[in-house]
């Protein structure tokens, strides 16, 4: 696979959002590590959030650091993470009931005078390359950008991650944690992304509000990326892309043991087993 230049950083200036947040209930990560929080468990050595600090906070595209996180003194046992936060470099803000709830609350604090990047606790194999790639391939009159990722691609680099597909048109995609908020309509998708949430265990409420024709064109393999970002773009009001990145990295996050081990064995690929 060949990668493109991404040796220049885009010239934008971008906000940053982690989110990491608690779902309730014991969270297998975090009973796996031996930790109090998900974000807090190290991966060869080094807890998930603070890699995240560490890519977004060296970033010459990124200005301001954002976590969204269940309590300040979650940073306590972290003294790098402690000290962003004390300095003003990273700043907390709360959870809300859910990831959806939390974006709408956090575009509400913080604002859009810049575009906000948003990614998640989560995802320790974020890199700077991935960050340019997604910036610079993001379009400039779209008011929210997603990353994805071809599950085909995902797989031949590595067979053993298990990834949640999503049919559209002939492909495959999966979700990469990575998004872009460019104009305050985006928190209109982060609204709707919410109220899905309120309809998971009542599906006709989510047939209506996603539309019965899309739906089914979706469940037939008959709806295209393009067409399916058009026709959230028309149900929430605001323009909606994608961005495919080519980083099979960038789709997986970690939620599972089986996770942990493959993230595991990445970084000590990319660094080095930890001492």
């Amino acid at each position: 696979m060949t990668v493109p230049d991404t040796s220049t950083a885009p010239a934008a200036s971008v906000n940053a959002l982690i989110l990491a947040g608690n779902r309730g209930g014991s969270d297998a990560i975090a009973s796996l590590t031996g930790v109090s929080h998900k974000a807090l468990a190290p991966i060869n050595g080094v807890p998930m959030l603070l890699r995240l600090w560490r890519c977004l906070s060296t970033h010459p595209a990124l200005g301001r650091i954002y976590v969204c996180i269940d309590g300040a003194e979650q940073f306590d046992s972290v003294g790098e993470l402690a000290d962003a936060r004390r300095s003003g470099r990273l700043t907390v803000i709360p959870p809300a009931e859910s990831p959806a709830a939390s974006v709408v609350a956090a575009l509400g604090e913080i604002g859009l005078e810049r575009p906000l990047l948003i990614t998640t606790a989560d995802h320790p194999l974020l890199t700077a390359e991935m960050i340019d790639y997604f910036l610079r391939e993001a379009p400039a009159e779209a008011d929210f950008v997603a990353g994805l990722a071809e599950v085909d691609m995902i797989r031949a680099a590595y067979p053993e991650a298990i990834r949640t597909g999503y049919r559209l048109g002939n492909k495959d995609f999966s979700g990469c944690n990575l998004f872009l908020a460019r104009r305050p309509e985006a928190a209109r998708i982060a609204t709707f992304w919410r109220r899905m949430e309120r309809f998971r265990k009542k599906p006709w409420r989510l047939i209506l509000a996603v539309g019965p024709w899309a739906l089914l064109r979706f469940v037939c393999g008959w709806l295209s990326l393009d067409a399916a970002l058009k026709h959230l773009s028309a149900r929430t009001g605001a323009k909606i892309s994608a961005v495919r990145l080519p980083f099979p990295e960038a789709a997986i996050d970690v939620d599972k043991a089986a996770d942990y081990a493959l993230v595991t064995s990445i970084l000590q690929r990319r660094e080095g087993a930890s001492e």
